[in-house]
């Protein structure tokens, strides 16, 4: 995975950044609760607080109070975090085509790049 690695880099991005956007991105409002954010993405809690304030540091997400539970946090995904990932998807595609078999890739990322 060091070209996955690589290419994300050439794009401002780690593997597991890229995964917290590809995640956000698939989501309905392009929103998630941070602690299921956590366990989608195979994070310690502590490990994607860092990792987020990475990505809000850089506009790319933003954090909110949960309407639902005012305990709670909402990772949300910013244009600029859209625009980020549409950007890195088709790299990170190319990336898995090449050095994966067919039968394992399966991506059906449709984002564009917002005008």
């Amino acid at each position: 995975m060091v070209a996955l690695d690589r290419e994300l880099a050439r794009q401002g991005l780690g593997v597991s950044e890229f995964e917290v956007l590809d995640r956000l991105s698939e989501s309905r409002e392009h929103k998630f609760r941070a602690q299921e954010l956590a366990d989608a993405v195979h994070l310690s809690q502590s490990a994607l607080s860092r990792l987020i304030d990475r990505l809000e540091k850089n506009g790319l997400v933003e954090r909110c109070s949960c309407g639902e539970d005012r305990r709670g946090v909402n990772v949300l995904l910013t244009p600029a975090g859209l625009q980020r990932h549409a950007e890195a998807a088709p790299v990170h595609r190319e990336v898995l085509n090449r050095i994966l078999p067919p039968t394992l890739v399966q991506c059906h990322c449709t984002d564009t790049v917002p005008a």
